[in-house]
């Protein structure tokens, strides 16, 4: 499925960060540390580019009894090359 994001600054700082470190895989709330997004804007873009193929996730184990595993997420073949596009479209607008 094909997705098509408006260009703005919050989903730059969303793929900027998935991109400094493409193959590995991030939590929502290092994605929360690592931008000046809140959860309510960072997770609905995260699901968007879920939507539309440009990350993988899958479910880490809790890392203490009694807590909840956690996604994780990280940009699949055709997100690297997309958010690459993504983030040189917008250098060039500015």
């Amino acid at each position: 499925m094909s997705v098509r994001l408006r260009r703005s600054p919050q989903i730059l700082a969303v793929l900027s960060a998935l991109l400094r470190r493409a193959q590995s895989w991030h939590y929502g709330y290092d994605l929360l540390k690592k931008t000046p997004l809140k959860s309510g804007t960072l997770y609905p873009i995260l699901a968007r580019l879920l939507q539309g193929g440009w990350l993988e996730q899958k479910w880490a184990k809790a890392s203490a009894p009694g807590r909840p595993p956690r996604h994780l997420y990280r940009l699949s073949r055709k997100g690297k090359g997309a958010a690459r596009e993504y983030c040189s479209g917008a250098k060039a607008q500015s």
